[in-house]
């Protein structure tokens, strides 16, 4: 085991240089600004659908009303992330650029915008299909949005540009330079979809969904769904944010195969098209990657050992919420070896019962997107549409996930009880330094001007559990300090807004750019190791010392 482990271990360079990936962290801020998008159109569908499930149809024109809302948000999907993911793309291009000559980010929007158009939308009498503007269009979107800022680089890069004499403002100057570029994009991509419907018979957009048709059936299969989420539990037993590396490359699957699940609910059949956000959400990683809710139940309430029954209690409410990384760094999970195997297995298990219930027994797939913070069982029930057999698997994945876990449980309980009694804890162990390296401000050396920190993660919600603590240790001392959380990605273009920006323990990775982006710009950046930042978030008025310590370097 221990071999495993290091094997493992030595792999983590690697890792880490995927989830660095410019064109994988594109999609993943692409779809992160798309959510509130697809809960919007989600919550319209619920109303229009779910009614339906206990007998009650609404009037048709009622029905439309709400459809109409779904069909012009959800069904232009395509179009919201050609433009986000381009904007992601260009963002990270631009790190690398000269600061005088960045690429113009809404130029390149609005160009991704025409030339997603250009290639899978087709003309009809009287207007364009919107067939490939939403769901279907999502593999379009992905080719456009990967080479539009890369021809605009090549231009700004070479600053080859219609040159204006000095005296034009800046604004007008900088409509003529993105001329260039934007008209070699549009050009290649309004010939190339001509020429390919003229050799093919069809456009793009219809033509790679047909390409990539088998690896959506492969990827739905016992094997795919295996290799998908025991990758997820992989990377994060190594501290490395799983999901934020394997979903920007099945995102494209997991929209299409539940937008393929409504539409084959709303004729009346059978949906079984299994890989889906909420099959992540609900299903896999249930409380969390490595479907950690039973075993931090156990941690809780049944543990003899005072650092797991600590770890457990403090983490039994966010896990519910699917917010594990308490317990993951707590417990330890990451690199823990007698965890190994519960924690990349469990989630493989519940998708394999998951999909015999969906093939096997009738049971329909997901349908309908929710929030991902909302408790498992409820997800599973809601998210299937109240299907029958939803109240039978939410339970048995329950007792399942306990069985899994049980064995491991003991044993590394029964080994932290020995430490205990020889006087060693890894709590301990971990906590010691990080008391020393967190020096308590007295109230005479608290700010006098208001401070802001802002605290990142992969998704906005473990960073949020530090921002809160922070906030709460302020509010005690009467601190002139706020702090906020937010999705990597989205602090961009608010850097300046704030004094100190953390990053959370998952995302270290991504330190190194976040602390080249502060210091051009003058600001903080830290982060943490997995074990401090839970004690953090633990002790607000430490967490309020540690990023008063910081800002005073």
């Amino acid at each position: 085991m221990e071999k495993l482990i290091k094997m493992v271990e030595t792999m983590k360079p690697f890792f880490e240089k995927v989830s660095n990936n410019i064109y994988l962290r594109a999609i993943r801020d692409g779809f992160v600004s798309c959510i509130p998008v697809i809960l919007f159109s989600s919550l319209f569908i619920l109303v229009a659908c779910v009614p339906e499930i206990f007998d009650y149809k609404w009037p048709e024109k009622i029905s439309a009303v709400l459809w109409q809302a779904y069909n012009y948000s959800m069904g232009m999907l395509g179009i919201l992330m050609v433009a986000t993911i381009a904007k992601s793309l260009t963002d990270s291009l631009n790190t690398k650029m000269p600061k005088l000559r960045q690429i113009n980010d809404v130029s390149v929007m609005i160009v991704s915008i025409i030339c997603l158009l250009l290639l899978a939308v087709a003309p009809v009498e009287g207007g364009i299909s919107t067939e490939f503007m939403g769901t279907k269009g999502l593999l379009s979107a992905f080719v456009v949005a990967f080479t539009v800022p890369n021809i605009y680089k090549f231009f700004v890069k070479r600053n080859i540009t219609i040159k204006l004499p000095d005296e034009v403002p800046h604004y007008i100057a900088q409509t003529f330079a993105d001329l260039i570029p934007l008209s070699v994009a549009v050009m290649i991509y309004w010939v190339f979809g001509i020429v390919f419907k003229e050799a093919t018979g069809m456009m793009f957009g219809a033509w790679i969904l047909e390409v990539f048709k088998p690896l959506f059936v492969a990827a739905d299969g016992y094997i795919g769904l295996a290799i998908i989420y025991g990758a997820m539990a992989m990377f994060w037993f190594v501290g490395i944010h799983g999901p934020s590396i394997v979903e920007p490359a099945v995102t494209a699957i997991y929209i299409a195969n539940i937008e393929a699940n409504l539409q084959i609910v709303s004729a009346g059949g059978h949906a079984t098209n299994i890989l889906t956000h909420p099959t992540s959400y609900f299903v896999a990683t249930l409380g969390g990657t490595g479907a950690t809710l039973m075993f931090c139940a156990m941690c809780a309430f049944i543990a003899k050992s005072k650092q797991l029954r600590a770890v457990g209690r403090a983490s039994i409410v966010p896990v519910t919420f699917a917010v594990n990384e308490p317990i993951i760094f707590g417990a330890p999970i990451v690199l823990n070896p007698v965890l190994f195997f519960p924690f990349v297995l469990t989630p493989i298990l519940n998708v394999w019962v998951f999909k015999f219930f969906v093939d096997n027994l009738g049971m329909n797939a997901f349908t309908y997107i929710l929030p991902w913070t909302t408790p498992a069982p409820i997800g599973l029930i809601i998210g299937t549409g109240f299907a029958q057999l939803a109240f039978v698997l939410a339970p048995l994945l329950l007792v399942m996930d306990a069985v899994m876990y049980y064995p491991f449980f003991r044993v590394y309980d029964a080994q932290l009880v020995e430490k205990e009694k020889a006087g060693v804890t890894e709590e301990a162990q971990a906590e010691a330094p990080a008391e020393e390296a967190v020096p308590v401000v007295a109230a005479e050396e608290l700010p006098s001007e208001d401070k802001r920190v802002l605290v990142l993660c992969a998704s906005g919600a473990t960073s949020s559990m530090l921002a809160k603590a922070i906030t709460k240790g302020a509010e005690h001392r009467h601190a002139p300090v706020e702090s906020i959380a937010m999705a990597y990605g989205q602090h961009k273009d608010i850097i300046t807004d704030f004094d100190l920006i953390v990053l959370a323990p998952q995302m270290a990775s991504m330190y190194d750019e976040l602390k080249s982006d502060c210091e051009a710009k003058g600001v903080k950046s830290a982060t943490t190791s997995g074990r401090e930042y839970v004690g953090l978030t633990r002790d607000p008025d430490k967490a309020l010392d540690f990023a008063l310590a910081l800002m005073a370097h």
